[in-house]
């Protein structure tokens, strides 16, 4: 059954009556071409085995399982293990999430006209290059927070794109962000270029800024010297009180500028939202190649134009945070740049807001695929997929604009899917129309499995006792006139799920993949990557 939108279109999003969501293949066509993908005698030799029967992860572990892990656990001290060995075996898991800032803090809005060194003062501010800095002007385009800190004062500092009059198209949206950032914001700071001097554009700022009643800070910025500080003085025209010159690329003045804003900062802000710390909001990236719709997804969960949205590609340049309540939760959302090439072959705005991509997926928990349902898809697509793998984050993938696909698209895309996302079979995918916002409730069900898929841990008694089954139905093939044999498994750590291995050989990577897919099929694991590593030990000499 393919979406019509003439006459789905005023259908009610949760109607169970609605094609379906998902983009699945039928199940023999997806193990057919997994078949195709890994190629191995390992998946040809034991497709059509029976099922192994382990109890669920919901059920406690039996005294069976329990003595079978003592067993083989007493078994290991035959081997040489090494002290990071033994550590495993007798530690806990790894740790899994950092816990946040608790309280709503301070919001310092960074507002000017374009070019006059907003993102560079905020990367100065934060001790580090967050924000992309290029030296041409409109680089900066959404709200973009960071958490900053100092003088043991904690605070949300916001950038915001250039501030423009009687502009149209991006420019306009991009100058009603930065009016939103001053309406959310507890003290603004206005940024100036001194060596310019107040133009026309900075003088309908300050009548904006009076307007808001927000406390003001004056920055005076590009002032690196001495001799330029008469051009800061000439600021007081503006009549927001004392110009502070700053030069934000070289660090002068800057220690400054912040004690002023400290001082007019309130302790609790009225705007900030709390931090996020643990069992708080989870983090979910949205991810994709550009002009897939990650920026109309984001506004359509928040409910208004949270970020700036043009059929140009690449608007989004660097990553927006937002929380957003949908039901009975909360979620931070970041929407982030789109994943044009590979990254060395980049310049410019480009190259700084894929590095930006890459570092909000390592931040995030689960990670939101958008892939274009209406285009081919490239392998731009598989390379964002297979970075969102790398980086060991859980995995959901939306396939955006589903109402402009029709019934041939649909048969092509399946074939796509069948072809080169087949190696991801186990993500969940929905099928969602961001611009109209048909579906993406079904977006929540699976983050959550996926999460919960990210942070389970399977007993070490049943994963032993899964492996026992395994390998006695299916064992490692002789290699060299040596079969090796596992000792033990245990799992060392979540977020992702991390198995280890203590085996008396290598342990090929087709028979790996076969562990894994066993692995899926009983224990689930739907929408997180699973790493296996093999330890060989041999056996101690007496």
């Amino acid at each position: 059954m393919t979406f019509d939108p003439a006459s789905d279109a005023d259908a009610p999003i949760d109607d169970a009556s609605h094609p379906t969501a998902h983009a699945d293949l039928d199940d023999d066509a997806l193990e057919e071409g997994a078949e195709g993908a890994v190629d191995d005698e390992f998946d040809d030799e034991y497709d059509d085995d029976e099922d192994i029967v382990v109890p669920g992860l919901g059920e406690p572990e039996t005294e069976e399982e329990r003595a079978r892990e003592h067993a083989l656990r007493e078994g290991l001290a035959d081997y040489d293990l090494e002290d990071e060995d033994l550590a495993l075996l007798d530690g806990g898991l790894g740790a899994g999430g950092e816990a946040g800032p608790a309280g709503p803090v301070p919001v310092v809005a960074v507002v000017g006209r374009p070019n006059v060194g907003k993102s560079t003062l905020v990367n100065r501010v934060l001790g580090r290059r967050e924000a992309v800095v290029l030296d041409t002007p409109g680089v900066t385009r959404d709200r973009v927070t960071y958490p900053a800190e100092w003088a043991g004062r904690s605070f949300t500092l916001v950038d915001t794109g250039g501030w423009e009059v009687d502009v149209a198209g991006l420019d306009a949206r991009v100058a009603e962000q930065a009016e939103v950032a001053i309406d959310l914001a507890d003290v603004v700071v206005f940024v100036v270029d001194a060596t310019v001097g107040a133009t026309a554009t900075d003088e309908r700022v300050v009548r904006l800024l009076r307007r808001s009643g927000k406390p003001v800070v004056l920055a005076a910025n590009k002032v690196d010297g001495p001799q330029l500080e008469a051009d800061a003085a000439a600021l007081w025209n503006l009549g927001l009180g004392e110009p502070h010159p700053i030069s934000a690329l070289h660090g002068r003045g800057t220690g400054d500028l912040l004690d002023a804003v400290l001082e007019v900062m309130p302790e609790v802000s009225a705007y900030g939202r709390a931090g996020t710390g643990e069992g708080g909001p989870r983090r979910v990236a949205l991810v994709g190649r550009p002009n897939v719709g990650k920026s109309s997804l984001l506004n359509a969960l928040v409910g208004s134009q949270r970020v700036v949205v043009d059929p140009v590609a690449g608007t989004t340049r660097d990553p927006v945070d937002e929380l957003v309540a949908i039901g009975d939760r909360e979620w931070w959302f970041v929407d982030t740049a789109g994943i044009r090439r590979r990254v060395h072959q980049t310049s410019g705005a480009d190259f700084y807001a894929s590095l930006r991509t890459q570092a909000a997926i390592e931040k995030a928990e689960v990670a939101v695929v958008l892939i274009d349902s209406s285009d081919v898809l490239t392998e731009q697509d598989t390379r964002v997929v297979t970075q969102v793998v790398d980086s060991g984050r859980a995995l959901v993938i939306a396939y955006n604009k589903w109402d402009l696909m029709d019934e041939d698209r649909r048969r092509y895309l399946e074939r796509e899917i069948e072809r080169d996302l087949v190696q991801v079979q186990w993500a969940p995918r929905i099928n969602i129309a961001a611009k109209t916002g048909w579906h993406t409730n079904r977006l929540v069900g699976a983050l959550e499995t996926a999460l919960e898929s990210w942070d389970t841990r399977v007993p070490t008694g049943r994963l032993n006792a899964f492996l026992g089954e395994l390998v006695a139905a299916h064992p490692h093939p002789l290699r060299g006139g040596k079969q090796p044999r596992i000792l033990f498994a245990t799992q060392a750590d979540t977020r992702p799920p991390r198995f280890v291995i203590f085996a008396t050989g290598f342990l090929e990577a087709g028979y790996r993949r076969f562990i894994e897919r066993r692995l899926r099929e009983t224990f689930g694991f739907e929408g997180s990557p699973i790493h296996i590593s093999v330890r060989v030990r041999e056996k101690r000499k007496r």
